[in-house]
């Protein structure tokens, strides 16, 4: 038997055992979300809550803010996690993120324009976040791809955060001029938990489990992208089309996000590096394990901002905290491999 022979199973099963691991970890920090938080419940109240035990008080901390936002954590941290899984394969960029690269940005901006058009509440927000993201990824690809170089990964990146800065100044300006909308909509400036309850979940669950399934659906192609654009091409890969296709899962995975949440940064430029580090480039093992560890950051962030102060920080504070060295770590490592 040939040593390549014998490798393949033992990085399945090593995968497979890091895969389960993160799962345990996840329950783990899920479970952790029933027992922190504001109010002074012991976990004999807390696990009670949870089987519809205990006083209302009880009953409405737990089952009505603690269980919903722990959940909402753990599907916008796979939501951002798999989009930057999928825009770095998309554009062969190591420095690319929702964030940073402007489409959640775009997604608030729409949330914001569609308040002082139309009168767009929370229940509308879904919709004008995934226009807005659309728009800013496409925007933010038009304008890094012109000139010399096309679209490298430097240009992409000042690209995006020059309009992501230009998009939230703009609905910072709106929602000062119009202070209806900056009541309703000042709590997601930012991108935190605090407040968000099932009407979110509920809205944001099935698009992102769609964005899912078809983020897993382009991990082959996603594979040959990597070797290139004519390389792809000639495996047969229909580059345009995956490009498409890609870019419509990163728009649903954001908008769907950002509408419950607001926009939280660096979560999907650290979860795919962190997991490259651990099972290499290949996305059929680099979605599914984004699936699992993008809910672990931002459950295990949001966890710290109850507990930071002693009044609750937004998770967006958190992560921006988390990912801002290792935005500043990529950046110099990437920038010395002349990528």
């Amino acid at each position: 038997m040939s040593q390549a022979t014998m490798t393949a199973p033992r990085a399945v099963l090593s995968r497979t055992v890091v895969l389960v691991s993160l799962v345990v970890l996840l329950v783990a920090l899920l479970a952790g979300g029933l027992f922190v938080g504001s109010g002074d419940f012991t976990v004999g109240q807390a696990w009670g809550a949870l089987f519809g035990e205990g006083d209302p008080t009880t009953l409405g901390v737990i089952r009505e803010q603690r269980i919903p936002r722990t959940l909402l954590a753990a599907v916008v941290g796979a939501a951002l996690g798999v989009a930057g899984a999928v825009m770095q394969g998309l554009t062969r960029n190591p420095l690319a993120d929702p964030g940073i690269l402007g489409v959640n940005a775009g997604a608030y901006f729409a949330m914001v324009l569609g308040s002082v058009l139309v009168g767009a509440t929370s229940a509308d927000y879904t919709w004008w976040a995934l226009g807005g993201a659309f728009a800013a990824s496409v925007l933010v690809y038009f304008v890094g791809s012109r000139g010399v170089g096309g679209a490298s990964p430097a240009k992409l990146v000042l690209t995006g955060v020059a309009i992501a800065s230009a998009l939230s100044g703009l609905a910072f300006a709106l929602t000062m001029i119009h202070p209806k909308t900056f009541d309703t909509i000042r709590g997601l400036l930012i991108g935190t938990l605090d407040g968000r309850g099932w009407d979110q979940l509920s809205s944001t669950w099935l698009l992102v489990l769609l964005g899912s399934i078809g983020a897993l659906a382009l991990t082959g192609y996603l594979n040959a992208l990597a070797l290139g654009d004519d390389r792809a091409s000639a495996l047969g890969v229909p580059v345009r089309w995956v490009r498409v296709g890609g870019f419509v899962v990163v728009t649903v995975l954001c908008g769907a996000a950002t509408a419950a949440v607001g926009p939280i940064t660096f979560v999907g430029l650290m979860v795919p590096h962190a997991v490259r580090m651990v099972v290499g480039p290949d996305h059929r093992w680099m979605i599914p394990l984004c699936l699992v560890v993008g809910p672990i950051v931002l459950v295990g962030s949001d966890l710290i901002a109850r507990v930071a102060t002693a009044s609750e920080l937004p998770v967006g504070m958190v992560t921006a905290f988390l990912g801002a060295p290792v935005l500043i770590w990529l950046a110099r490592r990437e920038k010395g491999s002349q990528w």
